[in-house]
């Protein structure tokens, strides 16, 4: 194809992605979904303008291989450490047990065993990408449940890894003679050395090199992309995914001061890459095969989108959380993933599996995402309309959100402050100055640790649900402050104040006038702006300095 005719193919996708896309925004979609559609459209089956599939597979690559880089790079293990037992346990439980019950409805609806394994395999993983969007947009990423969700996928992220190295080891036919026992040795040896290699260049070469690129942006930036795309390029020349290569180089250069960094300016670019993957993923479809697939792609829906979350709200109710903080997580998962698609195009790639397969998974990625997208955005009232049917997944005692501490409460609470972060712990330490009696609620061990050290009566637990107010002296409490910025936090504390009869005052934290506006309309004495708060202050400071001294 001429390059001129290329470029204005490129072009005229670009212009239907982004409409698309607006449209999606509308809808309050991931671009992920709407993506697909354009590729759909774009596709042989509706416009047919695609004829570049060469360089649109080569930018899709390139994408993956950035998508890949980034996971490895932000691959936080301490995380896992942080929210102890329950990331592990959830994350693992609810691989084993939605790809064992996926496996079984799969092979009931007579698919073969190795189409099966994969459509198990890819109702396990759930798209980090989104959750992240969505928790972030509904200030909740900190959240106990958002932190817990968090830890879960990232155990996720670690078994999809393992899932491609499997299927690029052992899922390519033997070469020649070679038994498959030989030809595993062979794979496992280059691996041995490959990543010999990428340690001694992360123990002897990277840091110093990093280091010294790191004085311009723009070159730190270009050697990343070059280092992500050289070491999927070495990884596809041995004999492995090109995925697994890039993963390797993410976590070569996690352990640098310049993660966050390099992370921050190639995530837009990465999101614009993956653009290209869904487009030529939706544009191979083909719908003639996928429309037979309809019924089951429904039934696998079905159970992603319910049988997910109740297998992570059982998991997390035995370990002695509280169901809405089980419920809220569970939400997490009730979709399939970007990393499904990948696992399941590199499988057809392969030989392993049917384009009807292909077709089935994709169509149960488009719709447990887009309903589970509505799902995580009203959480709130989807938990209020299912919270006592839930209580069976809870125990008696939910002991891992159970008050920290026994409260010494004396006849009278000053302040119940809510949120112990920095401006929680700033306004904490005025009121401790100045002789309040304080209690604090906050989710974040290391916070109600570091409180609890300088003699702070501490509670673990979420003030949105109402259930911890029962452990909190609230008829004691002159005041409740809350300094999380969140609108739906908000709202949803101010409401259960009110039901619950509390006598006492509400502060609410606002960042904004409109915020302010709203929370005085629902009954709070006093709403805080640490923003507008700390500006009115420096400029009283600077025109201090600068009115004439009295002479």
């Amino acid at each position: 194809m001429d390059s001129t005719d290329a470029f204005f193919e490129i072009a005229a996708i670009l212009g239907i992605a982004t409409l698309l896309g607006y449209v999606g925004q509308k809808l309050r979609q991931p671009l992920l979904i709407m993506f697909l559609a354009a590729g759909i459209l774009v596709g042989p089956s509706a416009l047919g303008l695609i004829e570049s599939h060469g360089q649109i597979e080569l930018l899709a690559d390139i994408g993956i291989a950035l998508l890949l880089f980034i996971v490895g790079l932000r691959l936080d293990l301490h995380l896992i450490r942080t929210m102890g037992p329950v990331a592990l346990a959830t994350g693992l439980g609810q691989i084993i047990f939605t790809s064992a019950i996926g496996f079984a409805i799969a092979i009931a609806l007579g698919m073969d065993l190795v189409g099966a394994a994969y459509v198990a395999v890819a109702l396990t993983f759930s798209s980090t990408i989104i959750i992240v969007k969505l928790l972030s947009d509904k200030k909740e990423i900190d959240a106990l449940h958002g932190q817990i969700a968090l830890g879960f996928l990232i155990v996720q992220d670690i078994a999809a890894i393992i899932a491609l190295v499997a299927l690029t080891t052992w899922g390519a036919p033997s070469v020649g003679d070679d038994s498959l026992l030989q030809s595993s040795l062979i794979m496992l040896g280059k691996g041995l050395a490959m990543l010999a290699v990428v340690a001694l260049l992360m123990r002897y070469a990277l840091p110093a090199l990093v280091h010294r690129l790191a004085s311009s942006q723009e070159m730190l930036t270009l050697f990343a992309i070059a280092w992500a795309v050289l070491l999927a390029a070495s990884s596809d020349y041995l004999g492995f995914s090109k995925e697994v290569g890039a993963f390797l180089a993410g976590i070569a250069l996690a352990s640098t001061g310049y993660r966050e960094a390099i992370g921050a300016r190639l995530t837009t670019l990465r999101d614009f890459l993956l653009m290209f993957f869904f487009i030529d993923l939706g544009a191979r479809l083909d719908w003639s095969l996928v429309g037979e697939q309809l019924g089951s792609a429904l039934i696998f829906s079905v159970f992603v989108l319910i049988g997910n979350p109740l297998i992570v709200l059982a998991i997390m109710g035995a370990m002695g959380y509280r169901r809405r903080t089980g419920f809220l997580a569970g939400l997490t998962v009730a979709q399939i993933s970007e990393f499904s698609l990948i696992v399941a195009a590199m499988g057809l790639g392969l030989g392993h599996i049917s384009p009807e397969t292909m077709g089935l998974i994709t169509l149960v990625g488009v719709v447990t995402i887009f309903v589970s997208t509505y799902m995580i955005l009203y959480s709130g009232p989807l938990y209020e309309w299912l919270s006592s049917p839930l209580r069976i997944f809870e125990r008696r005692n939910p002991y891992r959100e159970s008050a920290g501490d026994r409260l010494q409460a004396g006849p009278q609470v000053d302040v119940i402050l809510v949120g112990l972060g920095n401006y929680g712990s700033g306004v904490a330490t005025s009121l401790l100055h100045q002789g309040k009696t304080v209690v604090g609620v906050d989710f974040d061990p290391s916070a109600l640790q570091r409180w609890r050290s300088r003699g702070l009566s501490v509670v673990y637990g979420d003030m949105a649900d109402a259930e911890i107010h029962e452990q909190l002296p609230m008829n004691k409490a002159r005041w409740v402050v809350s300094t999380v910025r969140s609108r739906p936090f908000s709202r949803t504390l101010a409401e259960h104040l009110r039901h619950s009869g509390y006598g006492g005052s509400l502060a609410l934290t606002a960042i904004n006038e409109e915020e302010a506006a709203e929370y005085e309309k629902l009954g709070a004495q006093l709403v805080l702006r640490p923003l507008a708060d700390a500006a009115e202050q420096a400029a009283d400071l600077v025109a201090a300095r600068l009115s004439p001294a009295p002479s």
